[in-house]
């Protein structure tokens, strides 16, 4: 949850730097947002199909 919180909060850097004409914090901000969120998603990707696994195992 950790990782979505820092992506959403770069997203927001990001479009208040764009939105005052910082092009190169909020292209920054931006590229690590994706990366964070990318990064989220593959972790909770994982944790799901593990998660999977482990049930079909117990049952």
């Amino acid at each position: 949850m950790t990782l979505l919180k820092w992506a959403l909060i770069c997203f927001v850097v990001s479009l208040i730097a764009g939105g005052l004409g910082f092009t190169g914090i909020a292209s920054g901000a931006g590229s690590l947002a994706r990366i964070l969120f990318g990064l989220f998603l593959v972790v909770a990707i994982v944790i799901v199909i593990v998660a999977f696994a482990i049930g079909q195992a117990v049952f």
